[in-house]
C-alpha cells in the first residue's frame, strides 16, 4: 500500500487548503494542454496529486499521478489526451489521506458513460448522501467525499446529466465548487453559501474555461467574464455558455474569507476585488491598530509580503526583505538526517544577516496556525542578530476549526485556541505579538460581513455540522483498503481503459493511470 504522507519535514504553519479545478470546452484546441497550464497557475491550491480527464468524441480518458502538475504531466501524456472538452484538479487533501486512489478528476458510470468529476470543497453531510446509495450497484473505491458526489450524480435516474447535476446540487450541504465532465459536456456548479471561488472566462476563439481563480484563466488567455455566483449551475459546449440559478443563493452568504487572506494568488481577482490589493490593505490596517517603533518591516515570504508593503507604506517605517525564500522547494518526500532536521526551515527560509542585524523589526505574516515554524523563525532571526522581533498577524487569531475544505478539523491543531495571545508570544519567543482585529479585517475587505465564513475566528458555522464530520479528515478510511486490496485496484486500473474507451488511441507508456470500469 502506498504511505499516508501529511506533511513534509518542514512543519507546517499555515492553514492547507483543499484543491484547484479547471474545465474547459474548446474543440479545434489543445484542451489538455490549455488544462495543464490552468492547473499550474492553480498549484498553490494543492500539491499532492494532479489530474486531466478529457473527452474525444464522446470517449473519456483519465490520466492523474502523486506530484505537482509538471512532475504528473510530461510532453508525451499530453499529446496522447486529444479531445474537446476537459476538466483537471489539483489537490490538497482534506477529507481522505494522500493516496492515489484519492487523486482526482474521480469518475463513475452513469447510463453506459463515464462521468468524471473534479471537486473543492468539503461536504458535510456525507452520512445523508451515502444513505442515498442503497439500493445501486455501485463500489466506492476512494475515501474521499469528492467520489461520493460523483455516485450521486451517476444514480441519478435523470436522462440529462445537467439534469442530473440540478437535481443533486440541493442535496448537498456543504463547500462545494466542482467541474464535471461527460458525453463531451462540461458542467460547473457552486454550493448556495459561496464558500469557495469559481470563475469562469471566454478564450479568443470564442469557447469558455472554468477555474478556481482568475490567475486560472489569466495563463490560458481567457478573458473573465464572471465569477459562478452562489447556487449556479454553467455549462459549456461548444462556443456557448448557459447559466441556470438552479438553488437560491442563502441569505447569510458564506465565502470564505480566508482567500482574500491566504488561499488565493495575489494577482487573481475575486469578488471584484484584486486580492494583492486587499492584502496591502490590510496591513495597512495593522499599521493604524497596533503601531511599534521599530527600524524596519519585512514579510514571511511569499504570501506576508503584499500586508508587509501595507504596513510599511501606513507607517513610514522602511521596507526591506529580511527573509530570503527558496522557491523552488515544494512538499518533499525526502526526509533528512536529525541534525538536517533541527535546521529544516532554513530550506525554505534563510535570513539576510547583514540586512537586520541590529534592527528592530517588524515582521508581517498572514496567519499562525501552530506556531511551531512561526517559533523557528522568530529564533533564526534572533540568531542572525535582530534585536527587537515584533511579529504582526493579517489576519485574526484561528481559534475553531474548518470544515468546508481547510485541514484544520480540530481545535487542538491551533494554537490560539489554547493560548492568549501573550501566551502564544511566549511561545513563539517574539518582543510583541499582535493581531488585526475582526473589525480591521472587515475594512480592509471593504464588504459586509454577511458575505463570509469567518468560522474560524467566530466558530459561527454558516452550514450546521454534524458530529459525525467533526474530527479526522480519516473518517472514511476503510480497513478493507489494504496492501492486498490496493495493489490488485491498482494494477486492475493499469491494465483497463476507462469506461466510454479511450477512442483506440494508445494509453501513455509512463504511470497511466486509468479509472476502472465501474
Amino acid at each position: 500500500m502506498e504511505p499516508i504522507v501529511e506533511n513534509d519535514y518542514i512543519e507546517h504553519d499555515k492553514p492547507e487548503e483543499a484543491c484547484g479545478i479547471v474545465g474547459l470546452s474548446a474543440p479545434g484546441r489543445d484542451v489538455s494542454r490549455l488544462a495543464f497550464f490552468s492547473l499550474f497557475a492553480l498549484q498553490h491550491r494543492g500539491q499532492e496529486s494532479a489530474g486531466i480527464a478529457v473527452s474525444d468524441n464522446g470517449h473519456l480518458t483519465v490520466f492523474k499521478e502523486m506530484g505537482l502538475v509538471s512532475q504528473v504531466f510530461k510532453e508525451e501524456t499530453l499529446r496522447s489526451l486529444s479531445g474537446q472538452a476537459a476538466i483537471g484538479h489539483v489537490r490538497y487533501s482534506t477529507t481522505g489521506s494522500t493516496r492515489w486512489c484519492n487523486a482526482q478528476p474521480v469518475c463513475h458510470i452513469r447510463n453506459g458513460h463515464t462521468v468524471a468529476l473534479a471537486h473543492n470543497g468539503n461536504i458535510v453531510n456525507t452520512g445523508e448522501l451515502r444513505g442515498m446509495l442503497n439500493g445501486h450497484d455501485i463500489k466506492l473505491t476512494s475515501t474521499s467525499d469528492s467520489e461520493l458526489l460523483a455516485a450521486i450524480i451517476a444514480t441519478n435516474p435523470a436522462e440529462d446529466i445537467r439534469d442530473a447535476v440540478a437535481d443533486v446540487m440541493p442535496k448537498i450541504k456543504g463547500a462545494f465548487s466542482v467541474v464535471l465532465l461527460s458525453q463531451g459536456i462540461v458542467v460547473g456548479f457552486r454550493d448556495p453559501w459561496g464558500v469557495r471561488p469559481l470563475a469562469v472566462g471566454r478564450l479568443e476563439d470564442g469557447n469558455y474555461v472554468l477555474a478556481s481563480e482568475s490567475c486560472g484563466l489569466d495563463i490560458v488567455g481567457a478573458e473573465l467574464v464572471q465569477e459562478v455566483a452562489p447556487g449556479q449551475m454553467v455549462v459549456l459546449t461548444p462556443g456557448r455558455m448557459d447559466v441556470t440559478q438552479v438553488i437560491p443563493p442563502a441569505k447569510d452568504q458564506g465565502f470564505c474569507i480566508f482567500e482574500f487572506i491566504y488561499f488565493a494568488r495575489p494577482d487573481s481577482v475575486i469578488e471584484g476585488q484584486t486580492v494583492s490589493r486587499m492584502r496591502n490593505c490590510m496591513g495597512e490596517e495593522l499599521a493604524r491598530e497596533f503601531p511599534v517603533d521599530a527600524d524596519m518591516v519585512i514579510p514571511v515570504p511569499d504570501t506576508g509580503t503584499p500586508a508587509a508593503i501595507g504596513f510599511a507604506r501606513a507607517s513610514g517605517i522602511p521596507y526591506g526583505e529580511g527573509l530570503i525564500k527558496n522557491r523552488y522547494v515544494g512538499r518533499t518526500f525526502i526526509q533528512p538526517d536529525q541534525d538536517l532536521r533541527q535546521h529544516g526551515v532554513r530550506v525554505k527560509l534563510n535570513p539576510l544577516a547583514e540586512l537586520i542585524r541590529g534592527k528592530r523589526l517588524v515582521v508581517v505574516d498572514d496567519s499562525i496556525v501552530r506556531g511551531n515554524t512561526t517559533h523557528k523563525i522568530v529564533r533564526m532571526l534572533f540568531d542572525a542578530g535582530a534585536k527587537e522581533v515584533h511579529l504582526r498577524i493579517s489576519s485574526p487569531p484561528i481559534t475553531h476549526p474548518c470544515f468546508y475544505g481547510i485541514d484544520t478539523s480540530t481545535s487542538t491543531e491551533l494554537i490560539a485556541s489554547e493560548k492568549s495571545i501573550d501566551e502564544i508570544r511566549k511561545h513563539v519567543g517574539a518582543t510583541s505579538l499582535e493581531y488585526i482585529t475582526l473589525e480591521g479585517l472587515q475594512r480592509a475587505v471593504g464588504m459586509p460581513k454577511e458575505r463570509f465564513c469567518r468560522a474560524c475566528f467566530t466558530g459561527k458555522y454558516p452550514v450546521d455540522i454534524p458530529e459525525d464530520v467533526k474530527g479526522s479528515k480519516h473518517r472514511f478510511e476503510q480497513v478493507e483498503q489494504g496492501t492486498a486490496g490496493e495493489k490488485k485496484r491498482r494494477a486492475k486500473a493499469k491494465a483497463a481503459p476507462d469506461a466510454g474507451g479511450n477512442g483506440g488511441k494508445a494509453a501513455p507508456k509512463r504511470k497511466t493511470k486509468k479509472e476502472p470500469v465501474a
